[in-house]
């Protein structure tokens, strides 16, 4: 089986390669710094048991269709069709929207949402022709609520959602499964990089849950997609705003509100 996973130089994609490689599966790695690529192959090949031959890597952003492309057509080549698809490269600059430029809210809608889109699209005539695939969207905990600065992220994230419905919808009927993950915080080196710029009014939300570890949050994604399972979900409280949004919102936003402006008033004060 060959797996192909964007973003898969470091955190969830990384881990969720090492698993599908353990198995003995073929592996490619899609992401921007051909360098970490190098280390990621490295960590990889040094696990017990696995055959360094069968991890390919190529450097690529996925923002560009045509590149994106021309990296799964080269890991095809090497390793033969993709049967199963991961999108894991994404990015997050937490900012609130006033004073985030328009070009870094953009390389997030970008990267995030039409990254994946072009990664899908890459695979998804071979896997309809073959009539088999199983495609994972990787999404985020903070696609099921919106966070005070991150705008950019949430909406790149809740798009997700639709594009995975509506894909599922078509894909179904031709033998290809799409599903969903929506992660919570997870211990990843973007994560480092963010928290030590996420606003204060988000810690409000999101300080009070633990990060999850890569690993862990990989294991589930493997479990989910070995099961067929179209929607992914973490934790009590994750799973608790997917299928129950609609009556826990309100109260979390009225919550989270009257913390905000408390926050806010010692900040002009």
């Amino acid at each position: 089986m060959h797996v192909i996973v964007t973003g898969g130089s470091s955190g969830i994609g990384l881990a969720i390669a090492k698993l599908y490689a353990a198995r003995g599966d073929r592996v490619s790695l899609l992401a921007r710094h051909s360098g970490r690529l190098d280390e990621a192959k490295a960590e990889i090949a040094a696990l017990q048991g696995v055959d360094g031959s069968l991890i390919r890597t190529v450097s690529v952003d996925v923002a560009s269709a045509e590149a994106t492309a021309e990296a799964v057509e080269l890991c095809e080549a090497s390793l033969g069709p993709c049967d199963i698809l991961v999108t894991s490269a994404g990015i997050v600059e937490p900012l609130a929207f006033d004073a985030m430029p328009a070009s870094v809210f953009d390389e997030q809608v970008i990267t995030n949402f039409l990254g994946t889109a072009n990664a899908v699209r890459a695979v998804y005539h071979g896997m309809k022709s073959r009539r088999r695939g199983r495609i994972l969207m990787v999404s985020s905990g903070a696609a099921l609520i919106g966070i005070f600065g991150y705008t950019a992220y949430c909406a790149s994230k809740s798009a997700l959602t639709g594009f995975a419905e509506a894909l599922s919808a078509e894909a179904d009927a031709c033998g290809v499964d799409v599903s969903i993950c929506f992660p919570p915080d997870t211990l990843t080196p973007q994560y480092r990089r963010e928290i030590s710029r996420r606003p204060p009014e988000a810690e409000i939300l999101m300080g009070s849950v633990r990060p999850w570890s890569a690993e862990a949050v990989a294991a589930r994604i493997v479990r989910g997609l070995d099961r067929g399972t179209p929607r992914i979900h973490f934790g009590f409280s994750l799973m608790a705003l997917a299928y129950f949004g609609p009556l826990i919102k309100p109260f979390l936003i009225w919550w989270f509100s009257r913390k905000t402006r408390k926050i806010t008033g010692k900040e002009a004060s």
